[in-house]
């Protein structure tokens, strides 16, 4: 496996390996010489049918005959190349995990902010499915002072 995405061509526009690049909005990488000097020396345009686009997990599965480029990608444009292979189910499956990746990262802080503003414990767990121990932990968490003041001797 390699840490760059791969753009390589099809001679079948018909074939279902990869993504069309044109699927994934504003690559950088197509800005980059050498990019356009491998699709000028392959007379083909980041628009032609049979430029594909496949993520680091999934190069092993371009013909080991087809022509083909490592790219560098951002990972938002990684996010939306994956998108583009997967069923649209499983996408928005994808999507409302990242979500939770967001939001769960500040978990504490609303735990604690809730509690702080008087909402009882009980109520908590139920509004968010969190443990009873985890709420009444990240109510602790924000009864402590946030910079303890070093005590002089």
């Amino acid at each position: 496996m390699t840490d760059d995405a791969y753009l390589f061509l099809v001679g079948d526009p018909a074939t279902p390996l990869g993504a069309s690049v044109a699927v994934v909005k504003d690559l950088g990488c197509l800005e980059m010489p050498a990019v356009r000097a491998w699709l000028d020396a392959h007379g083909v345009t980041a628009a032609s049918p049979g430029v594909r686009l496949l993520p680091p997990e999934e190069t092993g599965a371009i013909p080991h005959d087809a022509e083909k480029l490592p790219v560098p990608l951002t990972d938002e444009e990684l996010n939306q190349l994956r998108h583009a292979l997967m069923p649209g189910a499983l996408a928005r499956v994808e999507d409302e995990l990242l979500a939770y990746r967001d939001c769960a990262g500040e978990r504490d802080a609303l735990l604690a902010r809730a509690a702080a503003v008087g909402v009882p414990p009980h109520r908590i767990v139920e509004l968010t499915g969190e443990d009873a121990g985890t709420v009444a932990s990240a109510a602790r968490g924000q009864e402590r002072p946030a910079d303890p003041v070093p005590q002089r001797r």
